[in-house]
């Protein structure tokens, strides 16, 4: 790598002309992959929702939570995580193996940036294991297909399917929920999902105003908010941990929330036991 230069800079398909979703997030979590294109999309959704950056710091806080009590309460070994993102440390495969080092973990996204980034993602333990597939979340039939995901996860024990802030990208409810149904029926008993999903029914006015300034410019991709009750059905065919779906800086706060974010995330959240699966 270059010195002074994010491996954002040094890629080769990718549009800096447009902003991209995943480079937005990463400017809100205060990463170094991203584009002037995207901090200033950034910063005209924060202009009107001053709750985009809050809410993407504790959607990442959330996730660090869940991936620690599943790993620790209920003993997961092993992880499948839709829509991994540019990593930003700790990965999931980190918080995992900062549990336990023999957790495996399979990451998976069809963003070229994402790609560049496989190598961080794959830093295991020796203990564990990583993996990184290429491919579309909405063709979860080639993830299932895909030789690295049984060469690193044994489907026949249990799995924790992670989809972090990333259903929102399907306009169709009907269609996010067929996705996740499809990886959850390959998975064994004792496995697990864990969701966040943003919303729009806390602050509608402002969450519509964000989403038309989104809506104008040319970025790729389009983010769904839904309401409580349509995120909520993302898990049927599973038995809620307490506290349920909730605003993702109420789920089992440790104290360790980005300053500033409590109560402000526009993200709802839970994590679920496949009904049917062994205690």
């Amino acid at each position: 790598m270059s010195e002074g230069r994010s491996p954002a800079e040094q890629v080769g398909p990718i549009d800096i002309g447009r902003a991209h979703p995943a480079r937005v997030y990463d400017y809100l979590l205060y990463g170094k992959d991203n584009y002037p294109v995207d901090r200033a999309l950034g910063d005209a959704v924060m202009r009107e929702a001053r709750q985009a950056r809050p809410s993407a710091l504790a959607n990442r806080a959330f996730m660090h939570r869940a991936i620690r009590y599943l790993a620790e309460e209920a003993g997961i070994r092993q992880f499948l995580d839709i829509g991994t993102g540019i990593p930003t440390e700790p990965n999931l495969h980190q918080v995992a193996q900062d549990v336990a080092p023999e957790c495996r973990v399979v990451y998976v996204d069809n963003d070229p940036l994402v790609l560049a980034h496989a190598r961080a993602l794959m830093a295991s333990t020796q203990q564990g294991r990583t993996a990184f597939i290429s491919a579309d979340m909405r063709d979860p039939e080639s993830i299932l297909a895909d030789p690295a995901l049984r060469d690193t996860l044994d489907l026949s024990r249990p799995v924790a399917l992670s989809a972090i802030a990333v259903l929102h990208f399907v306009s169709d409810l009907t269609a996010a929920r067929k996705i996740l149904a499809t990886l959850t029926d390959a998975l064994a008993p004792g496995s697990h999902l864990v969701v966040s999903h943003a919303t729009h029914d806390i602050d509608p006015k402002r969450a519509s105003a964000a989403a038309s300034v989104y809506q104008k410019s040319n970025a790729t991709g389009w983010v769904t908010t839904r309401t409580h009750a349509e995120i909520a059905t993302l898990f049927d065919g599973c038995e809620l941990v307490p506290p349920g779906v909730v605003r993702v800086d109420a789920w089992r706060p440790d104290g360790l929330v980005e300053v500033g974010c409590k109560g402000r995330a526009w993200v709802y959240g839970g994590v679920g036991r496949l009904k049917g699966a062994a205690a």
